[in-house]
């Protein structure tokens, strides 16, 4: 095997680790354009859901800006930090696949580049047998405090499992 074959067959190796073991990924409901760009995609606001990997039922939809233009449409925009989370249980019953935290960063996906990720957060009030989930976006510079919260009561004849 030729040196250039080594090296392209340990570029493909690490990229199939990379794509293969990403976290769960928004599945994009909706979107609606805000303003015309020339160029590129138009600035917009989408609608993606979330369903909670350990708790089977709730999915979280969460609107938040994306810019456009030619930065936006290739991956090299910064997009606004604001974001608008809703949870709902979408099916009859709740199965939780194991034990919870009282607080866990389900999800996490980048908002630029570098430096700006996108978190939500599911924290369990025990007292009121209810799943809280937090959004919020981090920068690794100044941080940005913009954040939304929800809830999903549990049935009273279901308890939360708790580690």
């Amino acid at each position: 095997m030729t040196r250039i074959q080594s090296v392209l067959k340990a570029i493909t190796t690490i990229l199939f680790c990379i794509l293969f073991s990403m976290p769960a990924q928004a599945e994009l409901v909706g979107e609606v354009d805000t303003a015309f760009r020339w160029l590129g995609k138009d600035d917009r606001v989408v609608i993606e859901a979330y369903d909670d990997p350990k708790v089977h039922g709730v999915t979280c939809y969460v609107s938040r800006a994306r810019t456009g233009g030619v930065k936006g449409t290739i991956g090299l925009a910064e997009d606004r930090a604001e974001a608008s989370i809703a949870c709902r249980q979408v099916k009859e019953t709740l199965h939780f696949t194991e034990k919870l935290p009282r607080q866990e960063d389900v999800f996490t996906e980048r908002m630029s580049i570098l430096f700006k990720r996108l978190h939500i957060v599911r924290v369990v009030d025990s007292k009121r047998n209810t799943l809280i989930y937090l959004t919020y976006s981090d920068k690794l510079i100044d941080g940005n405090p913009q954040n939304s919260v929800t809830a999903v009561p549990v049935t009273q004849g279901t308890s939360i499992p708790l580690k």
